[in-house]
């Protein structure tokens, strides 16, 4: 982050506005909402200022800015029509080590003012840096609509039992799962409709409940994090990631989706990492079942789809055995990914009415696959973790009956922005994987459907610099 973001205290604040044209008159009318301990300096001053400062009774000085300004000051706006006092001023606070703005400047800022919506006591912050100011009033202007006006009603509400809750539970974690529960619940929804006597009635029961300890143990949720583009989530999984006290991952969950987790959640890896072993699956299984019932929060993160070759009926058969409690939240395969960004559909009336998911890779490190039931020239075969075995499979599918020609698609990275796909057929399709240098993760898709990838293809993936990536077909 180039900025680091931060609230104020406003009332210690002191604040120094330097210019009071309509510019200064915007960066006033935003300091109000937080303080009065406003000094504005300038030689002229518009309308609006004259009327802000009467109404507010602040400090007016109708001549130009002199250093003496800042003494006592601690956050300072420049917001003159001279790029020269701009710069002075700008010099002059930073030797102070004071907090100053440039408006429209971001060169000759030491802090930005971010992009508003106020529901006080709630209040959201965004920031682009200034790069990207139309985009960021964009997304203000949907976080608007999304956001009910009475939602300052739970703030509120929260704000009165803040002590009471505090001294009924007694960590961290507990606080935690209670107020997630009130706010998810029907006790939120009785404040947002203005029901206060219900609501505070129900809170107590409520509270009372959790101080007795009568909900100890914490739950497993099995989320699939889908194909690797964090907008493929769907809402619930960023949910239940937002509100986990611990992250299980492996390496097929893209850094894009893991930075989606709760800031101050516990994230442990057990993917393959260089110079290590892959963490056994009962060792991982058992992680779940210790963390819960520690009474935590546990997501359990895994590419694509938990049910679809992610082990995810093995895990919770454990967590079946040890009594935890699970959820599971579904996810975009990595199958329906790499086909949807890669513009080879699954079936097609005019090429296969079926299709298969396969693994080439079974738990003894073999691919001892069904090959005739595998071999039909009407269906779409998928390949999950097959690379290593990329030539066995092909082989095996001549062997079999399939043509040699058929019509091969290897997709790594899918729907991420280096996504590569490979096309060829089962004769040369190895080799042309070897001169693309392609790496895992990454999917086989066989039949004729991959012959629409030239008609179909949407996504291109570019490299860092902005290149389309080369293809090899």
């Amino acid at each position: 982050m180039d900025y680091f973001p931060v609230f104020l205290k406003g009332s210690s604040l002191k604040v120094l506005i330097v210019g009071a044209g309509e510019v200064g008159a915007r960066k006033l009318e935003l300091v109000l909402k937080s303080t009065q301990n406003i000094t504005i300096v300038s030689p002229w001053v518009c309308d609006a200022v004259k009327h802000l400062v009467a109404e507010n009774n602040l400090q007016l000085s109708q001549r130009e800015f002199v250093e003496d300004d800042l003494n006592d000051k601690n956050i300072v706006f420049v917001a003159t029509d001279s790029e020269s006092t701009n710069r002075a001023v700008h010099h002059l606070a930073t030797q102070r080590n004071l907090l100053v703005n440039v408006v429209d400047n971001t060169t000759l800022c030491e802090f930005i003012t971010p992009s508003i919506v106020d529901r006080s006591p709630l209040i959201i912050a965004m920031s682009s840096g200034g790069i990207a100011p139309v985009l960021l009033r964009y997304i203000r202007q949907k976080l608007e609509a999304l956001i009910p006006a009475n939602i300052a009603r739970l703030g509120t509400f929260s704000e009165k039992f803040r002590d009471s809750v505090k001294q009924s539970l007694n960590t961290v974690t507990q606080r935690r799962y209670f107020w997630e529960e009130v706010l998810d619940g029907q006790i939120a929804e009785d404040v947002l409709q203005g029901n206060d006597i219900k609501a505070e009635t129900d809170f107590a029961i409520a509270l009372a409940a959790h101080a007795k300890g009568e909900k100890t143990q914490g739950e497993v949720y099995l989320v699939g994090a889908g194909p690797g583009d964090p907008d493929l989530l769907t809402f619930r999984a960023l949910r239940l990631m937002q509100k986990a006290d611990v992250v299980v991952y492996d390496r097929l969950v893209s850094p894009a989706i893991v930075e989606l987790v709760r800031r101050d959640a516990q994230k442990i890896y057990v993917g393959k990492a260089k110079s290590k072993h892959t963490i056994p699956q009962e060792d991982i299984n058992q992680l779940l079942v210790d963390h819960a019932k520690l009474g935590h929060r546990v997501v359990r993160l895994k590419g694509g789809d938990p049910f679809i070759f992610g082990r995810g009926g093995e895990e919770l058969q454990t967590l079946v055995e040890q009594g935890v409690a699970f959820q599971v939240v579904p996810a975009i395969t990595a199958a329906s990914g790499a086909s949807a960004y890669s513009g080879i559909p699954l079936t097609h009336r005019d090429h296969a009415q079926s299709v298969t998911f396969a693994t080439g890779h079974l738990r003894d490190d073999s691919i001892n696959l069904d090959w005739p039931a595998l071999v039909n020239t009407h269906q779409t075969l998928v390949f999950y973790m097959g690379m290593t075995g990329l030539e066995i499979i092909c082989r095996e599918l001549i062997n079999h009956g399939m043509p040699s020609d058929m019509p091969i698609a290897i997709v790594a990275s899918a729907t991420l922005a280096h996504q590569h796909v490979v096309t060829g057929t089962l004769t040369d399709i190895k080799a042309k994987v070897d001169a693309a240098d392609i790496k895992p993760p990454a999917l086989i898709i066989v039949g004729t459907v991959v012959t629409l990838r030239e008609e179909l293809n949407w996504y291109q993936p570019t490299t860092d610099d902005g290149i389309f990536k080369r293809e090899y077909q």
